[in-house]
């Protein structure tokens, strides 16, 4: 009776001993190389693969929370992320004191895209109306779309916003140059989007809650040990 007594003792132990998964935020306007999502899960792409193995080197379990990119800025604010990847202090709106930053990992260039080679500059693109992601911070832009030089047409994500200016909605669209070879990569020879001209080149990293139930300094040493090692190099070679 006793073995039996301490046998369901030490079992309950290791139950409340299992620490809680890591919650990563994943924007559900992101597209493929990034991220792959179906019925609401991320279940490939980059990000994904870096989460997993971000996770795994920390021995805890990622939980992947896709969200709409406006939602997401409200969860970092009270707490509800963990660790938020492939990110710029431009592209956010609040300065989240409560997260550190990791090393960088990337570098994401942002693209003009138009359907053929032509020569182009944005100071003489007056009215053109620019395809562009909603949600999505574009700091080069900003002004030019905040003076009515140029109009945004948002999409839902960045492959919709190709897909429009395939189907002549418009004759710009931005688009990160990963998102932009993977949608090319579908399309018949002479087809293929171009790449005009480069707006941004912007290093992206992630950013860690800095609180007792997250292992935080393991996080951010976990991120040095895989850049040191050309584990992002590896990520990103699956998806050219």
């Amino acid at each position: 009776m006793r073995c039996l007594s301490l046998t369901l003792i030490l079992l309950s132990l290791g139950i409340t001993a299992e620490e809680r998964p890591l919650r990563f935020a994943v924007s559900e306007s992101w597209a493929m190389p990034l991220i792959h999502i179906e019925h609401g899960q991320a279940i490939g792409g980059i990000i994904h693969d870096l989460q997993q193995r971000l996770a795994e080197r920390v021995g805890r379990r990622a939980e992947m929370l896709v969200r709409p990119r406006p939602r997401i800025q409200q969860m970092l604010v009270r707490g509800e992320v963990d660790v938020r990847c492939y990110v710029n202090p431009a592209w956010l709106s609040e300065s989240h004191h409560q997260y550190i930053w990791s090393v960088p990992f990337m570098v994401q260039r942002d693209l003009l895209v138009g359907r053929s080679h032509q020569q182009v500059q944005v100071s003489r693109m007056q009215g053109e109306t620019i395809g562009t992601v909603l949600g999505f911070t574009y700091p080069e832009l900003e002004p030019l779309f905040a003076s009515g030089h140029l109009r945004r047409d948002n999409a839902r994500t960045q492959t919709l916003a190709l897909d429009k200016l395939k189907a002549r909605r418009y004759d710009y669209a931005i688009s990160n140059e990963l998102s932009l070879q993977w949608f090319n990569r579908q399309q018949p020879a002479g087809h293929k989007l171009q790449p005009l001209l480069e707006v941004s080149a912007d290093i992206v990293a992630c950013i860690v809650r800095d609180e007792p139930d997250v292992p935080t300094m393991a996080v951010l040493r976990a991120l040095v040990q895989m850049s040191q090692a050309g584990e992002f190099e590896t990520i990103l070679s699956r998806y050219r």
